[in-house]
């Protein structure tokens, strides 16, 4: 089989807007990026605010792994498959952060036969939206540092100021700075840091904003810093939202692209799931649900973290965006690995490690259900998977309730997820069952916390820092307590001890602050370390990348 990359450049792509009018799109609702790209008007929303919506797929997973889910590369072959049995869908995803990239991950538009496409540019540059919200968040920084150097009329607290700057790339000499140096027409001396744009406000903002008019009430909101009385500072008392707006106009609008196999593709938003919400944006969402029958879409990283996320921020915006159906993907290498196996031992038959690895989906499929959404497992195949691993795996599905198919996109594209497709349409079709929210919102923020923690996470306790507890007093006090949250904690565990692996009992998780995302309306809670800034391996997958003088690009993937 040739390499991701071979397949991806050799395909043979349709224009995009012969893309855009498959599903229904006007030649003046699109803007074209050159052949393949697109973005999407925000006016189409109002030509079709009376069509029926389509239903919503979820895809998530159990928790990630080194030995790979493919949690992406179901999405897309899904999203393919749905169109093999004559069922028009559109693939939600999000755009891949440069950070990343460069660093241990690679190329994020699948792989193999199930790919969105074009793969170099989206994986790069795309349409330029995170570059917008990196300048859009580094402009309020520097309207913040202006105002202190100009005589800082709203008396500023240098010490509380909130807001850090930002970069879409992984640079851990960022996480901790010093600006200013030399005073004088250097500004202001004082501390500062750096996140990556995925973890930013702005991005978290731009993929929660339903129009125009809703982003510039958000980023009104951004709190920045705090006063010498502890009254919060934001950035429309900078004056500071018209001109982000202004940055963020063309970001807003959604992009179109399609797969390997030409199935349109909505890729809008980047927000990471173990820091912010994880979910591509409710806008191209709202967009996909009115043009298609079926919408794929991919939250972040594990159940406990992206769908969570999903159903209770995301969800709560607009109820045709709420999941039909939902699928749980892994795969034997990820499971064996949830049940101890060392990588280099992956490669060798392990059933007994499968069957001990096979309790994180099991929770993992228990997190949707108290949702009251449908599940469907996939088992994510590949070459070279024992086949009584197969079956062991398939008979455990069976003994459990499981729905379950095997889903083989990435050596076959659609047709390698057609069973998987067909389970869907087939449970769909069935009496709904009533979504349910986890928490309602005015319940107090240390029980929402709670609840999470426990429910989804399946922890006994959970412990709040003195800060934590200062934090928690401090945003309700100031009348914050009516939002959702978005716990920030590691990917690679259901606690917060990434390493704590399949299903762990007798744990607590450790609450270290809470911080108010008052644009994205809701409150950020850090369990455990978890960074904002992330940093490069020792190597890096920017290492192996290059561009041929002929324009080819080698060692994306």
């Amino acid at each position: 089989m040739k390499a991701s990359i071979e397949i991806g450049q050799a395909a043979n792509l349709k224009p995009i807007k012969d893309i855009a009018a498959s599903i229904g799109l006007e030649n003046d609702e699109i803007e074209l990026y050159g052949s393949f790209k697109a973005k999407i008007k925000l006016s189409v929303l109002d030509r079709l605010k009376s069509r029926k919506a389509g239903k919503v797929i979820v895809v998530t997973a159990i928790n990630p792994t080194t030995a790979g889910e493919g949690k992406t590369t179901t999405t897309i072959g899904l999203g393919e498959a749905f169109g093999r049995i004559n069922k028009k869908s559109i693939i939600c995803i999000r755009q891949p952060s440069l950070g990343p990239v460069f660093g241990i991950k690679g190329g994020a538009t699948g792989g193999g036969y199930a790919q969105v496409l074009p793969m170099e540019e989206i994986n790069l540059h795309f349409t330029g939206d995170i570059h917008a919200i990196t300048t859009a968040h580094d402009l309020l920084s520097a309207l913040l540092d202006n105002h202190l150097y100009q005589g800082n009329t709203l008396e500023i607290d240098p010490t509380r100021i909130t807001w850090k700057r930002a970069l879409d790339m992984n640079d851990r000499a960022l996480r901790r700075v010093t600006i200013g140096v030399g005073g004088g027409t250097a500004g202001v001396t004082r501390e500062e840091g750096f996140e990556i744009t995925a973890a930013s406000e702005v991005m978290a903002i731009l993929g929660l904003s339903r129009s125009l008019s809703e982003l510039k009430r958000r980023l009104a909101q951004i709190i920045v810093a705090y006063n010498q009385d502890g009254t919060p500072i934001t950035a429309h008392d900078l004056k500071a939202e018209g001109a982000m707006a202004l940055v963020l106009n063309e970001a807003l609008k959604p992009n179109l692209v399609q797969t390997l196999e030409n199935t349109p593709a909505i890729i809008h938003g980047g927000p990471f799931a173990n820091i912010a919400h994880g979910c591509p944006s409710i806008l191209g969402l709202q967009m996909a649900v009115k043009l298609a029958d079926y919408v794929v879409v991919e939250p972040g990283f594990g159940a406990e973290l992206g769908a969570e996320k999903y159903f209770d921020i995301l969800c709560r915006l607009d109820e045709n965006v709420r999941p039909a159906a939902a699928v749980v993907v892994a795969s034997l290498r990820a499971l064996k690995t949830q049940g101890g196996v060392q990588p280099e031992r992956l490669g060798e038959q392990n059933t007994e490690a499968i069957i001990n690895g096979f309790s994180n989906l099991q929770k993992q499929v228990e997190n949707v259900r108290i949702f009251g959404v449908k599940v469907v497992v996939a088992l994510n195949k590949f070459e070279g998977d024992a086949e009584e691993e197969v079956a062991a795996f398939l008979d455990l599905c069976k003994q459990n309730n499981y729905p379950a198919a095997i889903s083989e996109v990435f050596q076959k594209g659609g047709e390698g997820g057609m069973e998987l497709a067909r389970i869907l349409d087939e449970i769909t079709e069935l009496q709904e069952m009533p979504f349910k929210f986890l928490y309602e919102l005015e319940q107090p923020i240390k029980t929402k916390i709670e609840t999470i923690a426990t429910r989804i996470y399946g922890a006994d306790a959970v412990d709040f820092s003195d800060t934590a507890k200062t934090d928690l007093q401090a945003i309700e006090a100031q009348g914050y307590g009516k939002i959702p949250v978005c716990i920030a904690k590691t990917q690679y565990s259901l606690s917060d001890n990434p390493k704590l692996l399949g299903r762990p009992k007798g744990f607590t998780v450790h609450i270290m602050r809470l911080k108010v995302s008052a644009g994205a309306e809701f409150i950020v809670a850090y369990a455990g370390e978890v960074l904002t800034m992330p940093g490069l391996s020792k190597s890096p997958a920017a290492q192996n990348m290059d561009i041929m003088d002929d324009g080819r690009i080698v060692g994306l993937y």
